[in-house]
């Protein structure tokens, strides 16, 4: 384990604006007030590996997939989740190359499309659930279906596709990751949780993209283990994890041991679809043998990096 090396999952509001809006201009602003951050991290002397999330961008992505669909055929989704890797990546290289050399700092960055296996006998496969894209009427989603997709009728709001999200096994290029960090690169990867392949073990050691979303937290936790890394911080909108949420007993959560951050979720204190994920891939890295995982928003990474008092600090004792 490398203590000083840590990585940073950014969430989906450190790449778009803070209404939301998915514009060029609105995502280009967005990275580069989180690039200011993570510089700020590198700059005490922290090597950093940077995740991300890509849910607005494939959103979008899908969009045009279904307008243009009567012109050109869909594109799966693991070519939306390899597409918006690499857009993300080479815009957070610009932002953040920028901030470093403003900092006088020497390091640079490098962004690294990338993929995460998973098992193809995974049973999200046989039942897809995640929902993305947007709600189209009944006899536009048919058009979709017939295409092999899954749609589901979620009511007034009209159809949504659904897809699997299977379980990460492991990063498959964890080993460059591994590499281009200890060569002194910032290195952003695994954007979106990673492009889902299975191993067919046809042909060798035969990879393949498959249909699905993975969550991109989960990834980092095992991200985090394959490269080393001491440290896990989960950024994501607000400073703290909350427990009691929406009662009046809601109170944040500073340190606390895998044991009973177990016990809070068995006892349905955290969102499946928010905050459980984030959770999850902090237990599991922890679990796994890292020192420390933090959630907390964006303003106070580096504060978590450096292990000052803030965020929800998950340790083993």
């Amino acid at each position: 384990m490398t203590s000083n090396r840590v990585v940073i999952a950014l969430g989906g509001n450190a790449m778009t604006g803070a209404d939301g809006s998915a514009t060029p201009e609105a995502q280009r602003d967005a990275i580069r007030q989180a690039a200011g951050h993570v510089a700020e991290v590198v700059a005490a002397g922290v090597q950093v590996v940077l995740t991300h999330g890509n849910g607005p961008q494939v959103g979008n992505l899908l969009v045009k997939n279904e307008l243009a669909a009567h012109e050109v055929p869909p594109v799966p989704l693991d070519w939306n989740v390899a597409q918006t890797q690499a857009t993300i990546g080479f815009t957070v290289a610009d932002e953040l190359d920028a901030a470093l050399a403003a900092r006088g700092l020497p390091q640079r960055t490098a962004a690294l499309v990338t993929r995460t296996l998973v098992d193809g006998d995974d049973p999200h496969f046989a039942e897809p659930s995640k929902p993305v894209g947007r709600f189209l009427p009944r006899e536009r989603a048919e058009r979709f279906v017939s295409l092999g997709q899954t749609w589901e009728d979620r009511g007034e709001k009209g159809w949504r596709r659904v897809v699997a999200s299977p379980e990460p096994l492991s990063v498959v290029d964890s080993a460059a990751i591994h590499a281009l960090a200890a060569a002194g690169f910032v290195v952003v990867c695994a954007g979106g949780g990673g492009i889902p392949v299975v191993d067919d073990h046809v042909d060798g050691h035969a990879l393949r993209g498959v249909e699905a979303v993975i969550d991109k937290d989960l990834t980092a936790a095992i991200l985090a283990r394959d490269v080393d890394a001491g440290t896990l911080v989960i950024a994501t909108d607000v400073p703290n994890v909350m427990v009691g949420f929406g009662t009046p007993a809601q109170r944040p959560l500073g340190r606390v041991t895998v044991a009973e951050l177990r016990e809070l979720g068995a006892a349905g204190e955290f969102a499946r679809g928010s905050m459980g994920p984030k959770v999850e891939a902090a237990l599991r890295f922890v679990e796994a043998g890292g020192t420390r995982a933090v959630i907390t928003s964006l303003d106070h990474i580096a504060d978590a990096v450096r292990g000052d008092d803030v965020g929800t600090v998950v340790t083993i004792t």
